[in-house]
């Protein structure tokens, strides 16, 4: 039985931290395998700034060179009213039947679903295992102790709560404004997605 864990975001560009999360999170919870899962432009609770196309390129390249890490658009192939996590990861769990399949997130979202702020969030906790990372400002354990959806359904094993240890906060955004107003993010992600960048020239 392999462990997998799916990487939510919408990776707008994905940046060096992503990659850098991806892989600590797979080193300290012994994860044979994180699958990135680029979040579809069609999504009524997010705006994009690039195409889905764009985006899952650079995240192909972003991750070609580790045998761990993969890629999948099954959010990006469905209807924007029928994306939803509960499905997303019900996807997963019959893609592979045979393994522990994780649902990786950082605390801020924790907070999000134990204040019943997304879709099936009960029936989401209820079935499925998390790996939860630090977030400033979020304490994890008060969270899951103030919520009482979150307490009732912690047997556990329900979430693996993650302290990276180290803070490091370089986001899309930055990244995105960097370009927009000619600043140089280059070493805040894969040369290849910088590259990639300036020569379709996103986020100008």
């Amino acid at each position: 039985m392999r462990k997998i864990g799916v990487y939510g975001s919408s990776f707008d560009p994905i940046t060096n931290v992503h990659l850098w999360t991806a892989s600590t999170v797979a080193h300290r919870c012994k994860l044979d395998k994180v699958i990135f899962l680029p979040s579809s432009s069609k999504r009524r609770d997010k705006t994009m700034e690039t195409a889905d196309e764009h985006r899952i390129e650079m995240v192909n390249m972003a991750i070609a060179d580790n045998d761990k890490f993969a890629v999948d658009d099954y959010e990006m192939k469905q209807d924007g009213w029928e994306i939803y996590t509960y499905h997303t990861m019900n996807y997963f769990k019959k893609l592979f039947p045979e393994d522990e399949v994780y649902f990786i997130m950082g605390a801020d979202l924790l907070v999000d679903i134990g204040q019943g702020k997304w879709t099936k969030g009960e029936e989401l906790v209820a079935e499925n295992r998390f790996i939860v990372m630090a977030r400033n400002g979020v304490d994890m354990l008060y969270t899951i102790s103030r919520s009482p959806l979150l307490r009732n359904h912690d047997d556990g094993k329900t979430f693996h709560l993650l302290d990276k240890g180290l803070s490091m906060e370089i986001s899309s955004t930055y990244i995105r404004e960097e370009f927009s107003m000619g600043g140089e993010p280059r070493y805040l992600l894969p040369e290849k997605c910088y590259q990639y960048i300036k020569k379709n020239k996103l986020y100008q």
